[in-house]
């Protein structure tokens, strides 16, 4: 099944018993038990099975990805794991990591406990540096074929456009956003300039804490959003503070990354850049999504004048951000 249009609405037929139903078609038997995990653009479930520890299942959202690109996202995840990286990839069922039932397409993983890596400990940054600087080395010895990368047009310039023309603003603020947009879109280019020509190399694509699990060492997970990218786009999301913080933090995520990959530290100019292109991003992204009835119970403020006015203003903030030097991280 291909990518295609995209359904506001397409998960109102994965009810619990296709999703039993979709696993049971694998040749595995289900126990009945069911836990709906957190997860909002695709549906992810723990499911216990007759024999053995319980597994999880992603359902992937329709009309996202294409079949290539979901398999891409499988390919580097199972890299990954034969360079003996702590990820999770989909299980090999039958032959085969994607599978498809009813018109929804899934996958399978191995269960795996944990908690949120502690970033504020200097050891887990550098361990989380070593693993990245891994993941890496592999992701920039061929390039994706399928999978998009992150560029200013995908993740700045077309979400802009379409919060605007899906008047999503309230009216007293669509003048201000627009005005703050242009601006935005201007320093986030001279950022990418000063940063000059850059490695292009697949990455993680979304690796922000939460897609970290740690027991006894870190374990990577959810490859969903896997793409093209500068480097540093799976560094920044590990720091946290103040300026010279997140340099100190940075520094550490560096000296355990660069015991297996080199890292070019002009990109070091694109941190705030790329920070900016996220939150715009996310923005557009609940608002594509706000006709899935799981969006407005999980995201009740996003529909509010506040949540607009907050953003406008930590967008100022990135604006000011961007007008400031990179960190600036000791070389030793």
């Amino acid at each position: 099944m291909q990518s295609g249009h995209e359904d506001n609405t397409p998960y109102y037929r994965l009810d619990p018993d296709t999703v039993i139903r979709a696993i049971e078609s694998t040749g595995l038997v289900c126990d009945g038990r069911l836990l709906a995990l957190n997860s909002y653009e695709n549906r992810v479930y723990q499911v216990g099975l007759e024999t053995g520890d319980p597994l999880v299942t992603k359902f992937y959202r329709p009309g996202r990805w294409s079949d290539e690109q979901i398999l891409e996202e499988h390919e580097f995840s199972a890299e990954i794991a034969e360079a003996e990286i702590p990820l999770i990839p989909p299980m090999r069922t039958n032959g085969q990591t994607l599978h498809e039932f009813d018109g929804f397409r899934f996958a399978l993983f191995e269960r795996r406990g944990g908690h949120a890596p502690e970033l504020d400990q200097k050891n887990t940054r550098v361990w989380l540096g070593r693993f990245l600087g891994r993941i890496h080395a592999l992701g920039a010895a061929r390039p994706f074929v399928s999978r998009p990368e992150l560029t200013i047009a995908s993740f700045g310039g077309a979400a802009i456009k379409s919060l605007l023309d899906g008047q999503w603003l309230p009216m007293h603020l669509e003048t201000a956003f627009s005005t703050l947009s242009a601006d935005l879109l201007t320093s986030i280019e001279a950022a990418f300039e000063r940063t000059g020509e850059f490695a292009v190399i697949r990455l993680h694509g979304d690796c922000h804490p939460g897609n970290i699990l740690w027991r006894e060492g870190p374990f990577f997970v959810d490859l969903d959003d896997c793409r093209s990218g500068p480097a540093v786009q799976d560094l920044w999301m590990l720091l946290s503070g103040e300026t010279h913080e997140m340099a100190t933090q940075m520094k550490d995520v560096l000296d355990g990354y660069t015991q297996f990959h080199d890292f070019d530290r002009c990109e070091l100019n694109l941190i705030e850049a790329l920070r900016t292109l996220r939150m715009l991003h996310h923005a557009a992204w609940l608002a594509k999504r706000w006709q899935d009835p799981a969006f407005p119970i999980a995201f009740p403020w996003f529909g509010e004048p506040r949540y607009w006015e907050d953003l406008i203003l930590g967008l100022r903030e990135q604006l000011g951000r961007m007008q400031e030097p990179a960190l600036q991280i000791p070389e030793h």
